[in-house]
């Protein structure tokens, strides 16, 4: 017996619709008369379009259908198609190449856009420029603190300004001083978890307590035991 394996088999071009529909198409390229082999594209069709019976009455889905039989002869299906039989040229279109700017940032901790808005800032004069330097800054010294983990200096966020903008943009040192701090981080101080040490030792807890077994026996036999006293002779009762 000859075994058949799937490394040995011609590659599927369309694997969605599996070994048999490829091996029916396969044999559409063996009949000789034309007519024939249209009947029996158009019942491979048939049968193409049992796999997909949700699909079976949009538009476009017999279109597809006959394509993917044309792609599945490998395109040397010759039959009576009633759609334009599709090229490998058509199908095999490579894409368009993205553009992709290559311009070095200068400050990748800064960001892209801090420089391109330092630049779109030169010869340019109203408060709102000045305004704008500022908050720029002042964004500037957070991304610089988030980087670094470390408070910045003020003379390296003028200089990287005046970097930026060619020397065109200058900020005062004052200016820059009076900003509010907007990257500093809080943290509050969160109690330590796990025992406590009094006097050097761990608090020990629960029922390995000393202490708190004598608390607990206190609590539970308090008011038990009552005495009292009859004929001159002393009696403990319990409650």
């Amino acid at each position: 017996m000859k075994k058949n394996y799937n490394y040995t088999r011609c590659k599927l071009f369309l694997p969605e619709y599996g070994r048999h529909i490829h091996e029916m198409v396969a044999s559409l390229l063996e009949i000789e008369d034309r007519r024939e082999r249209t009947r029996q594209a158009k019942a491979v069709i048939a049968v193409m379009g049992n796999l997909n019976p949700l699909l079976r009455d949009t538009a476009d889905f017999t279109h597809k259908l006959w394509d993917h039989l044309f792609i599945m002869s490998d395109f040397q299906l010759d039959v009576d198609s009633p759609y334009p039989r599709p090229s490998r040229q058509d199908l095999t279109v490579a894409p368009r190449r993205m553009p992709y700017s290559q311009r070095r940032i200068l400050f990748k901790h800064y960001g892209k856009y801090v420089g391109e808005m330092i630049r779109s800032l030169v010869g340019k004069s109203s408060p709102d420029v000045s305004r704008t330097v500022d908050n720029l800054a002042r964004y500037m010294r957070a991304k610089s603190y988030e980087y670094n983990q470390e408070h910045p200096n003020n003379e390296v966020i003028i200089k990287d300004i005046r970097q930026m903008s060619g020397g065109n943009i200058s900020i005062d040192e004052a200016a820059i001083n009076n900003l509010r701090s907007d990257y500093k981080q809080h943290f509050t101080a969160h109690p330590p978890k796990g025992p406590q040490r009094t006097g050097g030792r761990p608090v020990q807890k629960g029922r390995n307590n000393p202490r708190a077994r004598q608390g607990n026996y206190q609590q539970n036999h308090q008011g038990q035991h009552q005495g009292y006293v009859k004929n001159g002779r002393s009696y403990n009762s319990t409650k």
